[in-house]
């Protein structure tokens, strides 16, 4: 039975270090207790309601009401709650599960599945598998990886050390060395002197090959990216970028990794986001809203180049000495199976599509009204405000105001989440055509109020 409200609000924060925030800063100032959840909106300890316009942390794609998957959770509570899928075992959800997501995935060339705990577990089993992979073919020094600055990756060592964003790094260096990051596809902050996506995709590109040119391509594992990048602002790279990047790798042997932990399962208006931009990557990392968020779950998805490299190994090369304790648990297996049947049925990706559209419409009208907004980014259901207090140097926001437009927006019943001095939305891909209006005119009245 839970307990009393005074309690809860008494303890907040009190007993736990909050992931992402400040221990100092979460005792002065405790976080909202979310109790409750009910189609895409969720409900506080207050009873306030309001519609989650954060998807939880980009996985709730269904909502919190997605009974099929709520069944087969409990379903398999009941029937085996746990058991490993080490060397010498295995369940029945997990091989359905790996079925279901090579059928998913059989478009964008990946033919095998790695199951992990999440998203940060699944870019380190990419990172992993990438330098054995070079091992296996004899090319022991292909070690280095090349990733994009404002690519978020996770937290390990390794996905932290591929992160290209200083905030997740800079109090844990020095991080793993042979990592480098190449100007990240930003139309609005970048140092090509350009605005136009198409010139700032060619120019990353060349710096792509001189670095290949003066490292050495024997010396390079992999480049990982995100079809569009997230928690780094939410930028969508020109449409010829990662065919570009794809391409590079190709001619000099390297694995291209699409880290799609966000953009996998329609949350781009299309079911992956290297189907969006038509890339068949390497090795892509998934997560999040594999289970709808409703069970800690991810896989690595595998190439048919890289499955063959490595199920044709005679040697101790070829064998995975990596795995988790969850890797493939039962009950997340069960809820991975039922997500996709209904992430399927209900098309959230063509609504996902829709809906993105509307949204962005809604965002540009309020850069249209507001001269806080200085940029508005977004494809699909991912989508960013980029708040500046001056428009001419694109000055960054400072924290108050933010919290502010964050503050007011709550009161007005839709959740938004803050990153920097940018408003991040990532709403269920379920979400209708009012509550789309719900969101922008939320945020209108925030923009109106961090500006009185």
């Amino acid at each position: 039975m839970r307990r009393e409200t005074n309690f809860l609000i008494e303890n907040n924060a009190r007993h736990v270090w909050h992931p992402m925030a400040h221990p100092a800063e979460m005792r002065a100032k405790p976080p909202k207790i979310i109790n409750r959840g009910e189609g895409v909106e969720v409900i506080d300890v207050h009873g306030h309601r309001v519609l989650d316009a954060v998807g939880g942390l980009w996985n709730v794609n269904l909502g919190y009401s997605c009974n099929p998957i709520k069944e087969a959770i409990r379903e398999q509570l009941e029937e085996l709650p746990y058991y490993s899928a080490f060397r010498g075992t295995t369940t029945s959800p997990l091989i359905e599960a790996s079925y279901a997501l090579a059928k998913w995935f059989e478009s964008d060339g990946l033919v095998r599945a790695f199951f992990t705990s999440g998203g940060s577990d699944s870019v380190e089993t990419c990172l992993r598998l990438a330098r054995q992979f070079h091992k296996i073919n004899g090319q022991p020094e292909r070690t280095k990886f090349f990733a994009l600055k404002k690519g978020y990756h996770g937290t390990h060592f390794g996905a932290a050390s591929v992160n290209g964003n200083s905030n997740f790094r800079r109090n844990y260096e020095p991080l793993l060395p042979g990592v480098f990051h190449l100007a990240a596809p930003y139309a609005y902050r970048n140092p090509f002197g350009t605005d136009d996506p198409a010139e700032i995709a060619a120019a990353i590109a060349r710096q792509f090959e001189d670095e290949i040119a003066f490292q050495g391509a024997d010396t390079i594992a992999a480049f990982i990216m995100e079809p569009v990048l997230g928690a780094g602002g939410v930028i969508v790279p020109h449409e010829s970028f990662m065919p570009m990047m794809r391409a590079i790798c190709d001619r000099h042997g390297i694995l291209m990794i699409a880290d799609e932990v966000i953009t996998a399962f329609g949350r781009t208006g299309a079911w992956s986001g290297s189907r969006l931009w038509g890339v068949k990557p390497d090795l892509m990392s998934t997560a999040k809203a594999v289970t709808n968020g409703y069970f800690p779950f991810g896989a690595v998805m595998i190439g048919q180049k890289v499955a063959d490299t490595f199920e044709a190994n005679e040697d101790t090369f070829g064998s995975i000495g990596h795995g988790y304790t969850y890797s493939g648990h039962p009950v997340g297996a069960a809820a991975a199976v039922a997500a996709l049947k209904e992430t399927a049925r209900l098309d959230v990706a063509s609504n996902a599509a829709a809906r993105g559209q509307e949204l962005m419409d809604g965002l540009l009208r309020l850069k249209d009204k507001y001269d806080l907004v200085g940029d508005v980014r977004g494809k699909g259901l991912m989508c960013a405000l980029e708040l500046v207090s001056d428009r001419q140097r694109k000055t960054p926001a400072d924290k108050a105001t933010v919290a502010t437009v964050y503050e007011a927006a709550y009161e007005k019943g839709v959740l938004v989440r803050t990153s920097g001095n940018n408003i991040i939305l990532s709403p269920p891909l379920v979400i209708t055509a009012s509550d789309v209006e719900r969101i922008v005119d939320a945020l209108d009245g925030g923009m109106a109020q961090a500006g009185a």
